[in-house]
């Protein structure tokens, strides 16, 4: 059988464009172009392409790894995506918190980055209903840590369920930091469990302001349960590699956009 050289050339992109997308979990097209020296336009058709046998999810300039609505990715399955992006994001979120606060964390990869960098505070209170979250303070002699009760979701380390958010109804904090699978300035934050979103709906409602944390991998898209509107999130806190015009709406919709930069070499050490 013999191909087309002009085919042969598609394959390869393709073959290279999968192997990114897999690698870091979303390629923006004018990135993608400049790394394999073609135009937009014909990785914009490489993109259809791929889409349409179900390798990726097309996005507003680029594309994500295929996830149905529905599908809650484990820890492990968290913890393998935009590390050095997340610990960025973490540094951004930890300049936030001032000595003395009381602070809500949630469940999440971001989230016990930044627990990790809190070590260190002064004098802090730490109420989450994260494990990992939890055990990452265990080492800090000046954090005060409030675990919830509540049933636990393995999936994600965490308690989640009705005596979880009821642990937080009654309280008060300056910010709860939260994560979540998908977060859109039409949709705010997503995720795909509702008995996750419900709990991070209470820890949302415990706090003056609500700080979500999300790589790029999670912007411009949206799963099943919604969690927190857009309109009553303070701050995003995001990634470089976040696409541009989705940026641009979410702050349209009143939102406060902070942007880790990340560059290459640090992605490749």
């Amino acid at each position: 059988m013999e191909y087309d050289p002009a085919d042969m050339l598609a394959l390869e992109r393709r073959r290279l464009i999968a192997e990114s997308i897999r690698a870091r979990g979303a390629v923006s097209v004018a990135e993608m172009a400049q790394t394999l020296g073609t135009t937009e336009i014909t990785l914009r058709r490489d993109l259809r392409s791929m889409a349409k046998d179900g390798l990726l999810v097309r996005t507003h300039g680029g594309a994500v790894l295929p996830a149905a609505l529905g599908h809650e990715p484990s820890y492990s399955e968290k913890a393998r995506q935009a590390g050095v992006e997340k610990a960025g994001i973490a540094e951004i979120a930890a300049a936030m918190v001032r000595p003395g606060e009381a602070i809500l964390l949630g469940p999440g990869t971001t989230t016990q980055a930044l627990a990790r960098l809190l070590v260190s505070s002064p004098e802090l209170t730490v109420v989450t209903n994260s494990l990992l979250v939890a055990q990452a303070l265990m080492e800090a002699p000046h954090v005060e840590v409030i675990l919830t009760g509540g049933t636990l979701r393995r999936s994600i380390h965490a308690l989640v369920g009705p005596a979880a958010e009821e642990s937080v109804r009654s309280l008060r904090a300056s910010q709860a930091f939260i994560s979540g699978n998908g977060f859109s300035a039409e949709r705010g934050l997503s995720t795909p469990s509702p008995v996750v979103a419900a709990m991070d709906r209470a820890l949302a409602g415990a706090a003056q302001q609500v700080v979500v944390l999300a790589d790029h991998t999670k912007i411009g898209q949206e799963t099943m349960c919604q969690t927190v509107p857009t309109g009553r999130v303070h701050t995003l806190i995001t990634d470089s590699s976040a696409h541009a015009n989705e940026l641009d709406a979410i702050r349209a919709a009143g939102v406060d956009v902070k942007v880790a930069q990340v560059n290459d070499r640090e992605k490749i050490a």
